[in-house]
């Protein structure tokens, strides 16, 4: 993300009675979020479980059950403070377990890696969004008004949504690999580099006070600031995990350095949460506890948090009216969308010598926008970069790119590889195997049977 919405609760009033006894105004905001939730759980499940019958990755059942339950349909549950909260946490400790079964060699050797794939994968998307723009309403001059206008919508097509890609890969069983730590990787030093980006456009343009020094400053800042403290951090939790193996204990400071992180980096750095989030976890890999851990934060994450973020994702959506020049324009933008991430982040994945099927993966991994574009595009409007008619395309393009990743990152890793994952327990086998384990000891106790006889005569 490049910039997370703030979440702060409206003015609850005081509570009686161990929160019991409240005005029914304020009962009424506050309990609502128990339906919320019940509704939110239950059709992203039911989507989700739908998505898996139908041989698609279930994240997309679960922003399917968002886009129903949401205002784009059904309007039963509505976006709120409350539900973007528990949508925020659901990404940072999605970014966390990431970081946690990060292979650090494999991160190592994968950074510059993902650096190149990043710089090309952001060069594509904004030299082609800020020409699809301007031969739809013309050609300006550089440093005029409607320049920016389109070198804003390429901006917006720089950003990478990284969770969704991590949801699936995860799902697909494909997260720790090399390939999908090169991705998340790219993913996530993608986000750094649009910061930049947006922060140059806005500036030159005269909507942000915030210079490129600052902003390049915060950057380096806060990653110096996260490898002393990662340090620190580290050496700590080795004590404790030596001292407290396989306790709550660990879990629960792991959880506050994920929260700590992703505080420090948002508030004081202007970083992303999940960025820091993700760092983490990497700081915390290497422990002999890191799958213990990993599994725990998974269970709270995958039960609640998690399919409360991808259904929030379908939430946000409302349409507004579109003319069928902006409809085009739309159609137009959702293509190359798509088309500008496999390219761009393609063609750093050959230039590193990576095989094509390989490039292809990366390409379509980093495809998916999600609210991030949102965010952006919402920033856009307040800077008076982006005119409103022009959001409606950006949701559509959201929602395409959304839905399509986990889709299309399904298809692509349906090679020639070796995938044993659809094979059944077979009952049959399992006999046989217990057979054959039985004749092996049967012929080792023969053995030592006869050995034993010799043993009593040559005595």
């Amino acid at each position: 993300m490049f910039f997370s919405p703030s979440a702060r609760l409206r003015g609850a009033g005081p509570l009686r009675g161990a929160g019991r006894l409240l005005t029914s105004k304020e009962g009424s905001s506050i309990y609502s979020i128990f339906r919320n939730l019940a509704i939110i759980l239950i059709s992203a499940k039911f989507f989700a479980l739908l998505a898996r019958k139908c041989r698609a990755p279930q994240v997309v059942g679960e922003i399917i059950a968002g886009l129903v339950i949401g205002p784009c349909l059904l309007n039963f549950v509505q976006p709120s403070d409350s539900i973007a909260i528990f949508a925020e946490i659901g990404v940072v400790l999605l970014m966390f377990n990431t970081g946690l079964g990060t292979n650090l060699q494999e991160l190592m050797r994968a950074g510059p890696i993902a650096t190149l794939i990043a710089c090309v994968g952001v060069a594509v998307p904004l030299a082609g969004g800020t020409l699809l723009y301007s031969l739809f309403y013309g050609f300006a001059a550089v440093g005029s008004t409607e320049f920016y206008r389109a070198l804003f919508i390429g901006t917006i097509m720089t950003a990478t949504s990284v969770s969704i890609t991590v949801a699936t890969l995860q799902e697909l069983g494909k997260l720790k690999s090399f390939l999908g730590t090169t991705i998340v990787s790219a993913a996530v030093i993608d986000d750094v580099i649009g910061i930049v980006v947006l922060t140059c456009v806005l500036g030159a343009s005269g909507g942000s006070d915030t210079s490129l020094v600052e902003v390049l400053m915060d950057t380096v800042l806060f990653f110096a600031a996260a490898i002393v403290i990662g340090l620190i951090i580290h050496k700590a939790m080795l004590w404790l995990d030596h001292r407290n193996p396989h306790t709550q204990r660990i879990t629960i400071v792991s959880l506050a350095f994920c929260f700590a992180m992703a505080y420090i980096a948002e508030q004081y750095f202007g970083i992303a949460d999940i960025t820091g989030a993700y760092i983490a976890g990497i700081v915390l890999c290497s422990l002999e506890d890191a799958s213990y851990i990993e599994r725990r934060v998974d269970i709270s994450s995958y039960t609640l948090f998690s399919p409360v973020f991808f259904a929030s994702i379908g939430l946000k959506v409302v349409l507004p009216e579109m003319s069928t020049t902006i409809l085009l324009f739309a159609v137009l933008l959702v293509l190359w969308a798509v088309v500008s991430k496999v390219v761009g982040c393609g063609l750093g994945a050959k230039l590193c010598r990576y095989s094509n099927q390989d490039a292809l993966r990366i390409g379509v991994g980093m495809i998916s926008r999600g609210e991030v574009a949102l965010i952006v595009a919402n920033n856009g409007i307040a800077a008076g970069l982006m005119k409103e008619e022009f959001f409606g395309p950006v949701v559509l393009m959201v929602i395409a790119t959304t839905i399509l990743t986990p889709v299309l990152l399904k298809l692509v890793y349906r090679g020639k590889e070796h995938d044993y994952s659809d094979l059944q327990e077979s009952e049959l086998v399992n006999a046989y195997e217990d057979a054959a384990a039985f004749d092996l000891a049967s012929q080792a106790l023969l053995e030592d049977h006869e050995n034993l006889k010799q043993s009593a005569r040559k005595k």
